[in-house]
This record gives C-alpha cells, sequence and structure tokens, in this order.
C-alpha cells in the first residue's frame, strides 16, 4: 500500500476531461451548470467594490471556479460590516459570490469546467497564437527579402538607364533635348569624317592595282571612297550628277514632336480645317465681286444686241457673230500670230527641280544620305577585307613561288611591307569606327526621323518609372513589416499570459485531483504553451 500511495497519476492534459468523467469526478451534465453559473458571474460583476485585485482579475480572463474563491476571500474583507449577529453576511455581493461558489462546487462542476479550459488552452488557443506568432516573423523575414529585392532591381534599372544615356552620349537629365542637340553637331562630325576619307588615296591606289593585277580588272573600283577621297563630303547632288550645284536648299530641321498621336491628329484636323475656311472665303470673296443676277432682274441686254457675250456686265472678250476683222475662229486669239513663244522649262528625269538646283535629297550630304552613306561603309568594309587579308598572305609570302607570283605585280604592290599595310588598315578601321558606332546609329536615326526622339525618350522615361515603381513598392514592403512587427508585439504578451495561466491552472487541478487520492502526487503530462 505504500508503494501505490508513492506512485505518481500520469494524465494526459488532452485527455483530463474524460479521464474525469470516466472515474465519476463530474457529471456528464456539467456543462448545463456551467451555464447557469455564467449568467449569474456576468450579473455578480456589474456590482462590484473598488478594488484594484477584483479589477485585475475581471479584466480580460476567463473567471472559472478559482477566481470566484478569491473574489469571496476579498469581499470577505471589503464586506466584513455587513456581518450580522450570527455571522452571516447581509451584503448582496457576498451573498452572490457565496451562491456562485456554490454551484461550483455542487457535482465538481468547476472541476470538469476547468479541465475543459486547460485541454482547449493546450490544444487550441496556445497552437493558434503560436501559429500566427510564426507567421508575423515569417512575414517580417519575407518583407525584408522583397524589400532588398525592391532595392536592388530600382538601382538595376537606374544603372542601365544611365548605361543607355551613356551609349547616346547624353547625361541623361534631358533625354529629347540632349538628343537633339547632338543631332546639331552631326553634320560637323561627317564633315571631318569626309576631311579625313582624303587620306585613303593610298589603300585606294594598292586596292585598284591589285585588283587589275590578278583579276585584270579594268572597271572603276571603291566609286564612292574614290569621290568623297577627293571631294569630301559634299552634296548628294554632286555625287549623283558630277556637278557643283549653284543653289542648295537644305529643309528646315524638323523639331521632334513633343506631343502624342492625337495631339498630331487634332493639329492636323485643325490645319485642314482653317485651309477649308480661308477656301471659302476666298470664294465667298470672289463671288462678291462678280454679280451672278438674271437677265430676268433688270439685266441689259445690250450686250447680246451688240455681238458681244456679256454676262451679268462681265465682258468675256469673246464675239457670237463673225466679224472679218478678228483673228482665228470664232474672234478667239489663240495666241499664234504674233505672240511671243512659251518657253517651256525641261527638268531631268527623276528630279523635281531646276538644274542646277540642290532640294530635298539632292541637298544633303553623301554621308548623310542614308543610300550614299551605306555604300561609302560597303566600300570602307570591302577596303577592310582587302588589307587584312593582304597582312595575312604578306605572312606567308616567305616562299620563292609566292615571290615570283608578284614579279610582274605594279610597284605599288611589290614596294609594300607588312607593317605600312597595318598603318593603312587602321586608317580604314578608324574611319569605319566613327561611322558604325552605336551612338551615330542612333544619331542617324534621330536625323532621318524626329520621332525616333520620342520613342527612345519614353523607352528611357519607362526604366526610370518602374525604378520609381519599385522604390514605392519597397516603400510599402516597409510599412507591411512595421505592422506585422506591430502583430507580433500584440501576441507576444498574449501568448507569455496564456502560458501563465495554463500551468497556474495546471498545479490547481493536480493539487485538488491529488487530494482526491490522498495525496498521491499528479501530473498533467502534455502542457506546452
Amino acid at each position: 500500500m505504500e508503494n501505490i500511495q508513492s506512485l505518481p497519476i500520469d494524465i494526459q492534459s488532452s485527455k483530463l476531461l474524460d479521464w474525469l468523467l470516466d472515474r465519476r469526478h463530474c457529471n456528464l451534465k456539467w456543462q448545463s451548470a456551467v451555464k447557469t453559473i455564467r449568467e449569474k458571474i456576468n450579473a455578480a460583476i456589474q456590482d462590484m467594490p473598488e478594488n484594484q485585485e477584483i479589477t485585475q482579475l475581471l479584466s480580460g480572463s476567463y473567471i472559472h471556479y478559482f477566481h470566484c474563491l478569491r473574489i469571496v476571500e476579498i469581499l470577505r474583507g471589503t464586506e466584513a460590516s455587513s456581518k450580522n449577529i450570527f455571522g452571516r453576511y447581509s451584503s448582496q455581493r457576498m451573498k452572490d459570490w457565496q451562491e456562485i461558489v456554490s454551484l461550483y462546487e455542487a457535482d465538481n462542476v468547476y472541476l470538469a469546467e476547468v479541465a475543459s479550459l486547460l485541454s482547449r488552452n493546450v490544444s487550441y488557443e496556445g497552437p493558434a497564437l503560436r501559429k500566427q506568432l510564426a507567421k508575423a516573423k515569417q512575414l517580417q523575414q519575407e518583407l525584408s527579402r522583397r524589400e532588398v529585392e525592391c532595392q536592388s532591381s530600382a538601382a538595376d534599372l537606374r544603372e542601365r538607364y544611365y548605361a543607355a544615356c551613356k551609349q547616346y552620349g547624353i547625361t541623361g537629365e534631358n533625354v529629347p533635348r540632349e538628343l537633339q542637340a547632338l543631332v546639331k553637331d552631326l553634320p560637323a562630325v561627317l564633315e571631318e569624317v569626309g576631311k579625313d576619307s582624303g587620306k585613303l588615296e593610298e589603300q585606294i591606289r594598292l586596292y585598284a592595282a591589285f585588283t587589275n593585277f590578278v583579276c585584270e580588272w579594268s572597271d572603276p573600283v571603291l566609286p564612292m571612297l574614290t569621290f568623297a577621297q577627293t571631294r569630301g563630303n559634299t552634296t548628294f547632288y554632286e555625287w549623283r550628277t558630277g556637278k557643283v550645284p549653284t543653289v542648295v536648299e537644305r529643309p528646315a530641321a524638323e523639331a521632334a514632336p513633343s506631343g502624342s498621336a492625337t495631339d498630331d491628329m487634332v493639329s492636323f484636323a485643325d490645319s485642314i480645317s482653317s485651309v477649308k475656311q480661308d477656301h471659302v472665303t476666298k470664294t465667298s470673296h470672289v463671288r462678291s465681286k462678280i454679280d451672278w443676277g438674271d437677265f430676268g432682274k433688270g439685266a441689259d441686254p445690250a450686250g447680246v444686241n451688240s455681238g458681244i457675250a456679256v454676262e451679268d456686265g462681265v465682258d468675256w472678250g469673246i464675239s457670237v457673230e463673225p466679224n472679218s476683222e478678228d483673228t482665228g475662229a470664232g474672234g478667239i486669239d489663240w495666241g499664234d500670230s504674233d505672240a511671243a513663244p512659251i518657253e517651256i522649262e525641261i527638268v531631268d528625269v527623276g528630279t523635281d527641280c531646276p538644274e542646277g538646283v540642290a532640294r530635298g535629297e539632292d541637298a544633303s550630304t553623301v554621308l548623310e544620305n542614308s543610300q550614299s552613306r551605306s555604300q561609302f561603309i560597303d566600300e570602307l568594309m570591302e577596303l577592310e577585307v582587302f588589307l587584312t587579308q593582304r597582312i595575312s598572305e604578306m605572312g606567308e609570302e616567305g616562299d620563292v613561288v609566292s615571290m615570283s607570283q608578284f614579279q610582274l605585280a605594279p610597284s605599288i604592290v611589290q614596294n609594300q611591307t607588312q607593317k605600312h599595310v597595318r598603318e593603312m588598315l587602321s586608317q580604314v578601321q578608324d574611319l569605319l569606327h566613327r561611322l558604325t558606332t552605336l551612338r551615330m546609329q542612333h544619331l542617324f536615326m534621330i536625323q532621318a526621323s524626329p520621332r525616333y526622339v520620342e520613342r527612345v525618350s519614353e523607352v528611357l522615361r519607362q526604366k526610370l518609372k518602374q525604378a520609381d515603381i519599385l522604390v514605392l513598392k519597397g516603400a510599402t514592403m516597409v510599412e507591411k513589416r512595421q505592422e506585422a512587427l506591430e502583430e507580433q508585439s500584440r501576441l507576444e504578451p498574449r501568448v507569455d499570459l496564456l502560458a501563465g495561466c495554463t500551468r497556474d491552472l495546471q498545479k490547481l487541478i493536480e493539487a485538488d485531483v491529488s487530494k482526491r487520492y490522498n495525496s498521491r502526487p499528479v501530473n498533467l503530462m502534455g502542457v506546452n504553451i
């Protein structure tokens, strides 16, 4: 018996209520009794004395049997003056709480309630709060990671923006204005390239002599380079006709549109409307000068009688009767008698301007015109390939066979050294690089289409806009992370409070059950909050 008395009673906390019901410590209908007790507690707490401990007991926590016992002890001190000569309390407060304690103790209802409360805290309330707390912490980590990603992506977009601006040769502060300023410097750059092309005389002569010797090619080679080498970056009219124009009419530079396509349509519609209005005004003015009244309204038919066609006072100079003095048929002067001959100016096919006048595409230079510029670049590349291949061949011409092949070649071919050919190649590559850089390609496109400025500006503006959006998104992540931190700060005290209340209930239940089994030790297992 002594050994059994020292053995502890281990009870799983999730099965505590079933254990109490199976051993008849509590009644199966305890829930209906608890409902009645809860109603009385709600009514009793409406009239309570001013006491700090009672206020703390009644605030925020579930009031159970052990709380009621503590309230009764406090009321014994505050309501001591209401005792009668028989030792009973005449205070209604004391009577209400004593009745609540008595109802709790009937059939051990309080034990079933606190067992249910403990099981709910361990199985539901505690895990739910811990889950919310873990979710708040995880959300903070996720938001911190996304905030860093937003900042990194925004910095990357801004870096790409400035890298693109560097390719265009601008700073990026005002993209449209800077691009248009670059185009203004383009003619000077092309003029410099045209001057430097005059240094290609030796390369062109070497290529012409080599092709004539090897392939017996008698036609002119590299015509555009030859033309630019002798005349520089002259007009396309001079390249096309071979004559220097007397007049060059360059079109006015067109500014890049600042508005949208809708604005252009509205402007175009307004111009059409103004033209129509001018036409109507002019027509009305002409009609006001001519009296279009009919003969029936006082018109003088004297003109008809005199043989001259007069319509409402307008002499058309045509005789309706034959007259021997009139020349030509019907008195109409056809201009073939004594009048001066009409001079008809004949212009070249494909042009819309007189000879010697460079207008439109003819007024542009050969390096500004896309057609001639493409031919110029193609011939530069052709010359580059030839010189590169020639350097490679000269490195292998050490044998007797290769030397004998060029014994009859022109002196300009035989006297070349590999080092000199490399120098000529570097000059060609320098010109080619100056015309084919990404910056020059963009400048040529801007010059050909001013709307290209608007498109480039929009593309670059989108990068900055996306960067700004990511910055705002990062700020939103900071706000949400702060909210998650506040949620964590709100949940942690609740978890600590629930853990403390659960441990207190565990001790009270273990002590109560231990009394029922001759003070045997009782252990509630699985109570983890």
